[in-house]
């Protein structure tokens, strides 16, 4: 193909950048010599020759040999006026050219520039080597390379042309304009793909270094330098927002300022001091955060100043419960050893006892009475250990136990802490929680009590904890052992209306909106409810009656009909129905094979009926009414017993091989046990034998032996209430309880009989008629 040779072309130089032919590019035209040239061009064909300078900081051109000698014709697109006398050409060059004779026209320079044609002699096998390794080392510069755009990337993969590929390859990499020139001005395409070959490996090592290089750099960078930036920037930002002090120094001052234990403050410091050096975004910076603010909310030495006054301290606790003498003279003790020593460790009182009779309310008087904070914690289902002791802060929502958190909520760390319901403790596979209350409740331990949480000690020795259980039988003993125990035994019927009578009644005419006299409920009226609606050996039952009479009441003076209401025993029916209990049931009529004895539950006394009946069979026993082994057991002891000594009680011996016996104990879907029926199965195992009746009048517990011998119970002050509400006159005892008599009440013990016995035959004379 000939050479084009143009003919006093406009110039327009270019200030570090060189125009290739077969791309389009925007130029930014400012200076006068360009401005000149660009509307010779217009004027024109549109034609414009481009060549770079020289030197880019040059601002006056004073003739070609500041420019280079080759550049590249292009067309004119558009142009676009910017601000100022700035202009924005859109050129597409054409094709390479070489100046071959210069000129200027009008304060505007113009050459004749003659075609670079490149030449394609050569090896095409080597041309075509040249240009593969080409195309894949720019697809991996276009991978990496992020200022080289799409369109132009994908221009590059689909060019088959090896010129057309130099020129796109060379317009859009960053090299110097000494080697894009080159390129430009080379002829025989073997020559530009081998300066191309060498310019693309060498940018490409350039790549990897600089990718190596960076992270190197990454990797080396100081991390105390970084740090060290980033507090000092923190600092500063505290200044602009005026703030004093940092986060850490804050911190650091309240840990100095309240009088933490050594031990403590030590390990609060270190842990402030490992919180300094993690980032705010830290998951660990949080929860050291969170840490050291448990330590600085917890009361370390905070404390309540107790009421020293005995006088005083009684008054309430009468104020708020009538009875509970026990617990009354065990807490003015306590006050009053603290007043002579001027300082005590708190003691572990455990109060037992059916439900309903005051345990947890007189917890509650005991703290008003002293004047301390009052803490309550339900142990009824707890099975996790963490629960006492916390959980380790590396754990995810570690928290500390409920005892230390019950410490902090009350704010003082002599408060008076209740574990409610400490019998109903379970465990399972995380762990024992009674065994973790072992330090708890030790006051020779807990003055260091350890929460996991914490992970330091913590003094519980000014605690005064209160504990409350139905029963102690579920108490694990080494827990027993660190507790003093204070039994709450039922209340009698006048008890119960001296309490109905002074807080019951009131409470609920108020919560029921009853203005003060205008209920009035007699003495009668609450023997009646007592005796006809409750069953119990507390008063939770009776305060429900009472509180549904008040509804009623409610209802008939809100309706304004009457302004007094007054309740009495006949009108008590009309108001809660019919009777629910009716205690002269038990006392009807003397049967035979029928005998009254007494249990204990968890919820106080109980009378308990046992039925037995012979009949033809061939000699075997069956017992019946879902019992325990243990009763199973006093139950085949007192056949024993009577088989033994058929011949004094007028019982044929083969009587006993002609006749099966069955018995049987009712409310059989109630789970029985226990050796305290002994007596009582066997007086209903002869009367059965004999057909002599049992008197209904008596009632008796205790433990038999294959030699009729009567073994001593516990429980004797529940049972002995439960015969009272029933209307018992004689209950048996075993001799060896006749020292518990002393606990029962005055007003139950004049209305029973007592009769201790020692041998089974006593029994047998004083329940069985004609014996």
């Amino acid at each position: 193909m000939p050479k084009r040779t143009i003919n006093d072309i406009p110039v327009l130089p270019l200030r570090g950048r060189v125009m290739f032919p077969g791309s389009t590019a925007t130029v930014d035209v400012g200076r006068f010599i360009s401005l000149q040239a660009v509307k010779k061009a217009t004027d024109g064909d549109s034609c414009i020759f481009l060549v770079a300078q020289r030197n880019a900081e040059t601002e006056k051109i004073s003739g070609f040999s500041e420019l280079y000698e080759a550049g590249t014709v292009c067309r004119i697109r558009q142009i676009s006026r910017l601000p100022g006398t700035t202009i924005r050409l859109t050129v597409e060059g054409l094709y390479r050219a070489v100046i071959v004779r210069e000129g200027t026209v009008n304060d505007c320079i113009v050459c004749d520039a003659a075609e670079i044609v490149t030449l394609q002699q050569g090896d095409d096998g080597l041309v075509e080597a040249y240009f593969r390794t080409a195309k894949d080392i720019m697809g991996d510069i276009c991978q990496s390379e992020t200022h080289i755009s799409k369109e132009a990337a994908a221009a590059l993969d689909r060019c088959a042309d090896p010129d057309e590929f130099v020129n796109i390859a060379a317009a859009n990499l960053k090299i110097s304009v000494e080697e894009k020139q080159e390129l430009l001005i080379k002829e025989r395409l073997i020559d530009r793909l081998k300066l191309l070959d060498k310019i693309l490996n060498t940018e490409l090592e350039i790549m990897r270094l600089e990718r190596k290089i960076n992270a190197l750099v990454r990797q080396n960078i100081d991390k105390n330098q970084k740090e060290y930036y980033l507090r000092e920037q923190l600092r500063a930002i505290h200044t602009e927002l005026g703030d004093d002090e940092s986060e850490k120094e804050e911190l650091g001052r309240k840990i100095e300022q309240k009088g933490l234990p050594d031990e403590v403050r030590e390990k609060a410091l270190k842990e402030l001091s490992r919180m300094d050096k993690m980032q705010t975004s830290s998951p660990d910076y949080n929860v050291l955060r969170t840490y050291l603010d448990w330590i600085l909310d917890l009361p370390w030495s905070e404390t309540t100043e107790d009421n020293k006054d005995l006088d005083a301290a009684v008054k309430i606790l009468n104020e708020d419960h009538y009875g509970l003498d026990k617990i009354k003279e065990r807490v003015t003790e306590y006050l009053a050893v603290h007043q002579l020593t001027g300082g005590l460790n708190a003691p572990i009182l455990c109060f037992v006892g059916p439900p309903g009779v005051g345990k947890t309310s007189i917890a509650t008087s005991i703290a008003r009475c002293l004047g301390r904070k009052f803490v309550r914690m339900s142990l009824g289902g707890v099975k996790d250990e963490s629960e006492i002791r916390g959980h380790r802060k590396t754990y995810i929502g570690a928290m500390p136990g409920r005892i230390i958190t019950g410490i902090k909520n009350a704010g003082t760390s002599n408060p008076v802490f209740l574990l409610d319901e400490i019998d109903k403790l379970s465990s399972d596979l995380r762990g024992d929680p009674a065994s973790a209350l072992l330090e708890v409740l030790d006051p020779a331990q807990n003055s260091t009590f350890r929460d996991r949480y914490l992970e330091v000690p913590y003094d519980l020795s000014k605690v005064l904890f209160i504990t409350t259980a139905n029963g102690l039988d579920t108490i694990p003993r080494p827990l027993l052992d660190r507790m003093e125990i204070i039994e709450i035994n039922g209340y009698t019927q006048e008890e119960k209306r001296e309490i109905a009578k002074r807080y019951l009644v009131s409470k609920r005419a108020e919560q029921n909106g009853i203005a003060a006299g205008s209920l009035v409920i007699t003495d009668g009226a609450l023997d009646e409810i007592i005796n006809g609606y409750t069953l119990e050996a507390g008063v939770r039952n009776l305060e429900r009656c009472i509180d549904s009479v008040c509804r009623k009441a409610a209802v008939r003076l809100a309706s304004g009909k009457i302004k007094r209401m007054r309740v009495t025993a006949n009108t008590v029916e009309s108001l809660l129905g019919a009777r629910r209990y009716d205690r002269d049931s038990y006392m009807q009529k003397d049967e035979v094979g029928a005998a009254t004895g007494l249990a204990w539950t968890a919820v106080g006394g109980t009378t308990l009926t046992i039925e037995v009946s012979a009949m033809h069979g061939k000699g075997e026993v069956l017992l019946t009414g879902k019992l325990g082994d243990v009763m199973k057991e006093s139950a085949r002891a007192a056949i024993s017993y009577i088989r033994s000594n058929s011949e004094e009680y007028g019982i044929d011996q083969s009587t006993f091989e002609t006749t099966d016996i069955h018995v049987h104990v009712p409310e059989g879907a109630t789970p029985k046990d226990g050796p305290s029926a002994g007596i009582t199965m066997a007086t209903a195992i002869l009367s059965a034998f004999t057909g002599k009746p049992v008197k209904s009048s008596v009632a008796m517990t205790g433990e038999i032996t294959l030699r009729g011998k009567v073994l001593p119970i516990g429980g004797l002050k529940e049972k002995a209430l439960a015969a009272y509400r029933v209307g018992v006159t004689d209950v048996i005892i075993p001799a060896d309880n006749k020292k518990d008599l002393e606990e029962i009440p005055k007003a139950v013990r004049e209305k029973l009989n007592f009769i201790p016995v020692t041998e089974v035959d006593t029994v047998f004379k004083t329940a069985i008629i004609g014996i």
